[in-house]
């Protein structure tokens, strides 16, 4: 027998292919806890695609076992919070004779908190949304970012947590409605080629911190270009503009960073951000700053 065929024949190797799996979120409250957690946690399984049941509201044991039927009938990974705790063990109960994994995700942030507490805690369902001043407040803010939106009631500005600036399709409106879900009142204002900035913007110090912050947002050329192109596609107009531009686009943005330099406003990129995570970057320079 040769070399040859003394060595191992080599394996091909199958690629991953997607999977679809079903995850079902069960919850007595809103389970918005469940959906970012659940979304957060799946992300990180490129290639696993998960189908979302949410089963909000669970209040009672028709609604429970309607969320049972729906468990048994597209198995799956089970998230939940309950603080009903015979819902919560017939949940368990019924998802292990079915050798489905049921998880309460908040049980080991409950369980650390009320070892270092040492208090029990309130049982009390959407505790977190009890309508106080958090809440009113954040009703306030986004009352506040609709009314301050692309450059409207700019006297109003002064009166702002944020303003955020930038060229059309810098994602400024999302970002304000975002800081606004999170408490912040913020405004923006579109920096438009050839037209003047107000001395209500001009106005805002940065050296204040009685000023409200200005952020300036920039983002690649090209990614502008592509997402004004999708918008103007989706609006039927036509394509062939100066908006679409690279050079032009180029210029504004070339524009805008100068200005946000001359004013000493500090500048997030948001070509590779999310919504999420630019408001998070501008939240940090706000409490940096304070």
């Amino acid at each position: 027998m040769n070399d040859i065929e003394n060595k191992p024949v080599a394996k091909t190797i199958e690629p991953i292919r997607d999977i679809y799996f079903h995850v079902h979120l069960v919850s007595d409250s809103t389970g918005e806890t469940l959906v970012g957690t659940s979304r957060a946690s799946c992300a990180q399984y490129q290639h696993g695609l998960a189908v979302e049941h949410l089963h909000a509201l669970v209040r009672s044991e028709q609604q429970l076992e309607k969320a049972l039927v729906s468990i048994e009938g597209y198995p799956g990974v089970v998230f939940y919070t309950l603080v009903n705790p015979e819902r919560r063990n017939k949940l368990e109960t019924r998802c292990s004779e079915l050798n489905i994994p049921a998880v309460s995700i908040l049980d080991p942030a409950l369980a650390t908190l009320g070892r270092y507490l040492g208090a029990p805690m309130s049982s009390e369902i959407g505790a977190q949304r009890t309508m106080g001043t958090e809440y009113f407040s954040r009703i306030s803010a986004l009352d506040f970012a609709m009314s301050h939106d692309d450059g409207q009631n700019l006297d109003g500005l002064a009166n702002a947590d944020i303003v955020l600036l930038g060229i059309s399709r810098t994602s400024k409106t999302p970002t304000c409605i975002y800081l606004a879900n999170r408490g912040f009142k913020a405004g923006n204002f579109p920096l438009v080629p050839g037209a003047p900035i107000p001395e209500q913007i001009l106005a805002l110090k940065p050296s204040s911190v009685k000023s409200p912050l200005v952020v300036g947002l920039i983002s690649s050329p090209d990614r502008i270009v592509q997402i004004r192109r999708n918008r103007i596609t989706s609006l039927g107009d036509n394509p062939n503009t100066q908006y679409v531009d690279k050079q032009m686009v180029r210029s504004e943005m070339t524009t805008a960073k100068r200005l946000f330099a001359r004013n000493n406003w500090p500048v997030v990129d948001v070509t590779r951000r999310s919504i999420e995570e630019t408001a998070a970057r501008i939240i940090n320079l706000y409490q940096d700053r304070r």
